[in-house]
């Protein structure tokens, strides 16, 4: 009975470990539904402003010390998994629960707590920048933000903890 007992928590444990829980993100800007890029938020080839949405992060793991913001067109692989910028935020180790501001696009001129990871790909399309709004000119792209909480060291990220996904609509 010991052997057993001992064989169920080691499983509980062990998927507990492989299963770290999700992060709970929401965009906090009710003008950005999921489903359709607000106007005005598309890039300046196509005649935007566009700034990241603000979001509201919670469930974040203990040692996290920075969340990633990887910001993509699912529907055009060149511009996928983060080639639309990769933005840091810094937050306090034991921090649950934090409000990230918008990030105008087209500059690199971040604000306080923001660190660049990895500007926008595609600088010759419309303007450099650490971020490029949705840019496909209304062709019915998807593009979305994958959220990572992280353990990060002068920039460079030693672990993800924890990850999630929000959709931010089509253009």
């Amino acid at each position: 009975m010991r052997l057993t007992a001992f064989l169920i928590l080691a499983l509980v444990a062990a998927n507990i470990y492989a299963n770290p829980p999700s992060l709970s993100a929401t965009i906090t800007d009710p003008i950005w539904n999921g489903r359709q890029i607000p106007s005005g938020q598309q890039c300046n080839k196509f005649g935007g402003t566009g700034a990241t949405p603000p979001l509201s992060i919670s469930q974040i793991p203990a040692g996290a010390n920075a969340i990633v913001m990887e910001y993509s067109d699912r529907t055009y692989q060149p511009m996928d998994h983060g080639g639309h910028g990769k933005i840091g935020f810094r937050i306090q180790s034991g921090t649950s629960t934090v409000a990230i501001p918008s990030v105008k696009g087209h500059t690199f001129d971040l604000p306080e707590d923001f660190f660049l990871i990895e500007a926008q790909k595609a600088p010759s399309w419309d303007k450099e920048g650490a971020y490029l709004p949705p840019c496909s000119g209304g062709k019915g792209n998807e593009y979305y933000v994958t959220i990572k909480a992280v353990s990060e060291s002068n920039g460079g990220i030693r672990k993800i903890l924890s990850e999630v996904e929000l959709p931010l609509g089509q253009y």
